[in-house]
Parts: C-alpha cells; structure tokens; sequence
C-alpha cells in the first residue's frame, strides 16, 4: 500500500512540474490544524514531507496563523511549538491578523504564484482551494500524510492549455519578456488588437494638380515635292526648245 501511494504522489508531483511550473525546493504552506494532527498522530513533519515529496522543501507559515495558535490557549501549545521552527512568509495583515484560513486563501489568490502546496487539516479551507487551478494538497489520514490528487479545476484548466485556449503563466512570462527585448510598447500591442490609428491628411502631388497640356497639330505635308518641280521644268525646256527648231530649219 505504501508502494502504491508513493506512485499515485509521484505522478501527481510530476503533473504540477510540468504544468504549473512547479520546482524544488518546494513551499508548503503549513497551518495549526496540520500540525495539531501531526502531533497526535506522531508524523514527524520535517523529516516525512520532503521524503514523501522525493525532493527538498522549505515549510513555512504565516503570521496569521501563529497569532491564531497563540489566542487558542494551552490546548495547542504543541501545535504551536511546531509551527514556530517554519519560516514565517509575510502576509497582508500584519497590523490586523485575520484567521489562518483566510490568510491562507489570500496567499494562494491570483494563481498560486510563489507555487506553494498547503499543508491543512480545514476542511472548508480545503473545498476552496480545490476550485482553484494549480494548488497542491497536503493532509494527514490517521497517521499518513497524503497527497490529493489533482482537481477538476486544475485538469480543467490544462485541457483549455492543450487545446490553446489558454496559456500557462510560464507562457505569459516568456511572451513578456520577450515584448521587453524587442520594444514592443503598449501601442503596437492596441494595434493588434484591432485599434487602428487615425491616418493624418497629406497634402496632394502638386504636379497631379496641373492642367493637361493639348498637342499641337501636325503640320500639313506639302502639295508638291521638289522633285516634282525639277521634272516639270525640265519637261517645259524641252519643249520649248523643239518649237524652236521647227520655226527655223
């Protein structure tokens, strides 16, 4: 049984990797309620997560989620003794905690981008975050971490990649930086997407503007050639000079 779950964990690791860019070390986000099963249950945190994950883990927390432990009492001192050797990555309510669920709903906002995997026992924490795309489960089932399998929004969401009705966040990185190298602003961008640019007036060709010239005939050819004068007074001396003759033999 533990063969085969270390397989299912495996598969659903390697799903994360190659399509929401998931890489070591990896973050898991770690709540009170986590930790409170893990000590019940004897789940030693450090050393079982990056074995069952086959790669290096850094765990963290949040600062909601320590002062959430702190006003439960006594009851969960342990729990919070735990949490305290996790590395504490900021929030947004610093001046004004919120609860650990909260907190960890608004980390995980706008896509998971710090790629983290959540470590909790909540279950309504859990129903929320299984509606988001790219967000990786972690909980304790008697007294073995699980990994869940990926859900229907996150298999949703790479079949619209697939079939390119959407791009990966990795995607949308490397397109930008890109449009950064070449200086592509954000007026060639309105451009392509069908913003035309209103073309300015240009004055016209004045040599378009000028008035068509009309031809000059041709000159008429002339009646008589010089030839022809040459033959016709040749001819006249001719017979002029044969009338001669016969008036004076």
């Amino acid at each position: 049984m533990k063969l085969k779950r270390q397989k299912q964990a495996k598969k659903t690791i390697s799903f994360y990797k190659y399509n929401f860019s998931f890489r070591e070390p990896f973050q898991v986000l770690v709540d009170g309620t986590f930790c409170q099963a893990a000590l019940k249950s004897k789940v030693q945190i450090k050393e079982q997560i990056p074995k069952y994950l086959m790669g290096e883990v850094q765990l963290c927390t949040t600062n909601c989620a320590m002062k959430e432990l702190e006003s439960l009492g006594n009851d969960l001192y342990g729990a919070k003794v735990i949490l305290q050797r996790f590395q504490i990555r900021s929030c947004k309510h610093l001046k004004s905690p919120v609860p650990a669920s909260e907190c960890l709903m608004s980390m995980i906002q706008e896509g998971n981008p710090h790629h983290y995997f959540v470590a909790t026992q909540d279950f309504a924490v859990t129903t929320d975050l299984k509606k988001l795309p790219g967000v990786p489960l972690l909980y304790i089932v008697v007294n073995t971490i699980v990994l869940e399998k990926p859900s229907k929004a996150s298999l949703d969401r790479v079949q619209a990649v697939q079939m390119g009705e959407l791009i990966t966040p990795a995607q949308q990185q490397s397109i930008s930086h890109l449009k950064e190298e070449q200086g592509i602003g954000q007026s060639q961008e309105e451009d392509r997407r069908g913003k035309k640019r209103k073309r300015k007036r240009s004055n016209p060709n004045p040599l378009s503007c000028l008035k068509k010239r009309k031809k000059a005939p041709l000159p008429a050819p002339p009646k008589s050639s010089e030839g022809e004068k040459k033959k016709r007074s040749r001819h006249k001396k001719r017979t002029m000079d044969g009338g001669a003759s016969a008036i004076n033999p």
